[in-house]
């Protein structure tokens, strides 16, 4: 290989204190011995591949991209930045089919929510859970989100487009694969409460996966094409339409944000700071006095927050919780900082399972104990991880406030 092209590094490895703070923090050390950790796979590392790219170690597929390390580096270092475009630039290991099938959620999603029923009872069958362990090696313990029979892209052109003009004020919404292929609700849940607090809802003119699934699993070249088409789409929104973007999957948004520019050289600058989470964007109107909440007269109910690490990453954890809090029924209990394991794709695959769920433990014992009804998370993945881990039923933060408010009193308190 060629490594002469790679001997610049436009991360800030040379930042580095070698202070270990970021391996303490990494999930992936304490459970899998084979992760020579952050520190030695990023900033160390670093220094080797920049004069040689044979010094590239393919275990460096163990880190999850949680960005947790990130988060406890004192000095600002993109740790996790470094490792994935270590990977990118240096890693031989071409994808295979698994790879290709986890990544490619679009394809994968429009064709299974076609034949959604049959697909959710065979990927369920442990016959079909054995062979997939042995051929694919996508692990049969992992429990599969079941696939809508009709995409939310499908019920909201014939539901809700015709009626989002009538409101004064205007979103676009990155609905991502999670809400249009496997669960529908969580994106009527953000259309009702929008429209309740006086804001039509649109989806934007083109939209693809965020890519991260891609990204993780060295589709480089499909990322990019995927992430250009979004920020063209946002860009439409944002400059012409003078809609904002909201989403309500934090990974979604921490990539369009964040891994865009930082490891698909796909710049946003003009863009980032109009795509926002939903419960950002509610808890910031409510902030500001624009507009206003009423609630219905319910039963009280004791919930835990898990935070998702991209969320923690993107700083936002404090809206979700808060916005949470101001539900009167609803007694909040916030959990430990900790990660969930899944990765996205990562705790699918058989190598990474014992890994995933090793890191997970803590959160699951936490959930059980907390004495809590079910639990709420920003992350689609967190979820069918704590689902599959414990026996709670786990609710985006903006279900539950749909759930929560009187539609008409907050309609009638933001005309």
């Amino acid at each position: 290989m060629n490594t002469q092209q790679y001997n610049i590094s436009d991360n800030n490895f040379e930042q580095c204190l070698k202070c270990t703070v970021c391996t303490v923090y990494c999930p992936v050390v304490p459970v899998n011995p084979n992760y020579p950790g952050p520190k030695q796979a990023g900033p160390d590392g670093e220094r080797l591949r920049l004069k040689r790219g044979e010094f590239f170690d393919e275990a460096l597929k163990y880190c999850l991209n949680c960005k947790r390390c990130e988060v406890a580096c004192p000095s600002n270092v993109r740790i996790g930045d470094i490792i994935q475009l270590a990977r990118i630039k240096y890693s031989q290991k071409k994808p295979s089919l698994r790879d290709m099938i986890l990544a490619n959620t679009d394809i994968v999603g429009t064709l299974s929510s076609t034949f959604a029923p049959i697909v959710n009872t065979t990927v369920a069958l442990k016959p079909v859970k054995a062979v997939m362990d042995s051929v694919l090696k996508i692990d049969k313990h992992r429990t599969f989100p079941k696939y809508a029979g009709q995409t939310f892209v499908s019920w909201f052109k014939k539901n809700a487009a015709d009626k989002q003009e009538l409101y004064p004020n205007h979103v676009s919404f990155f609905h991502g694969c999670y809400i249009n292929y496997n669960y529908p609700q969580l994106g009527k849940d953000v259309v009702k409460v929008m429209n309740a607090i006086g804001y039509g809802v649109h989806l934007l003119e083109k939209e693809k996966c965020c890519g991260v699934a891609l990204i993780s699993n060295g589709l480089i070249n499909q990322a990019k094409k995927q992430a250009h088409i979004n920020i063209e789409s946002i860009r439409k929104s944002v400059n012409e339409e003078k809609r904002p973007v909201i989403a309500a999957s934090s990974t979604c948004t921490f990539t369009i944000r964040d891994e865009y520019p930082h490891l698909l050289q796909v710049e946003n600058d003009d863009v980032r700071d109009s795509v926002e989470l939903a419960t950002r964007f509610i808890y910031r109107l409510l902030e500001e006095g624009k507009v206003k909440l009423k609630f219905r007269d319910t039963q009280p109910v004791r919930v835990a927050y898990h935070t998702p690490c991209h969320m923690e990453k993107l700083g936002w954890g404090y809206y979700s919780i808060e916005l949470l809090r101001q539900i009167p029924h609803l007694d909040l209990v916030v959990l430990d900082s900790q990660c969930c394991g899944i990765g996205g794709t990562y705790g699918f695959k058989k190598e990474n399972y014992r890994t995933s769920q090793g890191i997970g433990e803590s959160l699951f014992n936490q959930i059980k104990t907390a004495g809590v009804q079910y639990v709420a998370t920003d992350c689609e993945t967190c979820k069918w991880q704590i689902e599959m881990s414990t026996p709670y039923e786990v609710k985006h933060p903006i279900s539950i406030l749909a759930e929560a408010i009187d539609v008409e009193g907050t309609m009638k308190l933001n005309k």
